[in-house]
């Protein structure tokens, strides 16, 4: 990916992960490198619990937020189940990076949705190229679930148009009035959600272009 072309990224999970927090960030990091940047979000019947999308398009000129099916390059899944629904937006060569904690959103409670068995296995059978991880079990072995947001960032680093200290910077922003060790948890979870990419994908794999 280059400046002259426009990166779509779609984030998806589930009401209470931050998903919303985490597209701010990527836009933030976006804007801190000279990209036009258009965001748009869609909660579900909750704040806490409902189904979340957040659209984030960057690049020289962006016209519109929305992303149209089939153009994202990375989808950025906090939760697998809404990964997998939202699959069909990725490109061809697009890269999904799901969360693969199971997390059930109240339609299933309901029983208006039955759970898929293996959403990231379902994505795989479909042709997505796929890196799945526990994101929460990640964070609680930091000490702290709120950062499995943190570890998702990381997870995505290496397959931005821009260094990974750029978007690690902006994080570092964000929390820099909650002190230092709230800072230093945050960087040993960004660095968690790289590794947990490169150990299947390998550091230096390309992003889709």
């Amino acid at each position: 990916m280059n400046q002259d072309q426009i990166t779509n990224i779609l984030v998806c999970g589930i009401g209470g992960q931050g998903v919303m927090t985490a597209t701010e960030i990527l836009a933030e990091a976006a804007i801190a490198e000279g990209h036009d940047v258009k965001k748009t979000e869609v909660a579900g019947m909750a704040q806490r619990g409902g189904v979340v999308t957040s659209h984030l398009r960057f690049g020289r000129k962006v016209l519109s937020p929305q992303i149209a099916p089939g153009t994202v390059q990375v989808l950025l899944g906090f939760e697998g189940a809404e990964a997998l629904r939202w699959s069909h937006y990725l490109r061809s060569d697009g890269l999904a990076l799901v969360n693969n904690a199971r997390l059930v959103p109240p339609v299933v409670d309901l029983g208006l949705f039955d759970y898929p068995d293996d959403p990231p296995g379902q994505m795989r059978a479909a042709g997505h190229r796929v890196v799945s991880f526990d994101a929460m079990s990640i964070a609680n072995q930091l000490g702290e679930v709120r950062l499995g947001n943190t570890v998702m960032l990381g997870a995505i680093a290496d397959y931005l148009p821009f260094a990974p200290d750029i978007l690690l910077a902006c994080i570092v922003k964000r929390f820099a009035r909650k002190g230092d060790q709230v800072v230093d948890a945050n960087r040993r979870a960004f660095a968690a959600g790289r590794e947990a990419v490169a150990r299947q994908l390998g550091a230096n794999e390309p992003a889709p272009a």
